[in-house]
């Protein structure tokens, strides 16, 4: 909780890696709250590997899902970004040497 009390003062909160594991309910919850004090208050910078439909399963439920991406994707900015990975690239570079 003093964590969560914490990230409502910060200007930019960034969530790197959204996805990469998926949340428990309760987690999932917490989670969104956090994003839900700071809508329309606060910047929120999130990375993510995952398409917007694959978040049910991080977020164990459409309904929350829809909410939090609502909350996401109203007045933002969406850098979606194809390219290679720089960190496979590295390490295939490191390989070959």
């Amino acid at each position: 909780m003093r964590d969560h009390r914490r990230s409502r003062s910060c200007c930019l909160l960034i969530i790197d890696e959204l996805g990469y594991l998926s949340f428990s309910r309760c987690g999932a919850e917490l989670l969104f709250q956090v994003f839900a004090d700071r809508y329309e208050r606060r910047s929120v910078l999130v990375t993510s590997n995952l398409a917007f439909s694959e978040w049910g399963t991080v977020f164990q439920g459409d309904r929350m899902t829809a909410a939090l991406l609502y909350r996401l994707t109203h007045r933002c900015e969406i850098f979606e970004m194809n390219g290679e990975s720089y960190r496979f690239r590295e390490s295939m570079t490191a390989k070959k040497q």
